[in-house]
């Protein structure tokens, strides 16, 4: 399995095509869950937080069949 590496304060785009800043990987203080905190960069640039493994994980082909981009967010150099 490929190994990704999450890069913090930079730009990743989503599988549906929006832009997102990732800030900070943080641990869940209840389950020890380590979270992706990154904020929408468009208004009303929301903050938000997911699980690393759902943050880092490959689009649904299945749910998703016409989506070119293989991970669910990949870093945007755009």
């Amino acid at each position: 399995m490929e190994q990704r590496k999450l890069e913090l304060n930079r730009p990743y785009k989503h599988f549906k095509g929006k832009i997102y800043y990732v800030h900070f990987l943080t641990e869940n203080t209840e389950t020890g869950e380590k979270e992706v905190v990154y904020q929408a960069l468009y208004p009303p640039y929301i903050m938000s937080s997911r699980p690393y493994d759902m943050f880092m994980s490959e689009v649904d082909k299945e749910k998703y069949p016409n989506v070119e981009q293989k991970y669910r967010f990949e870093l945007w150099e755009g």
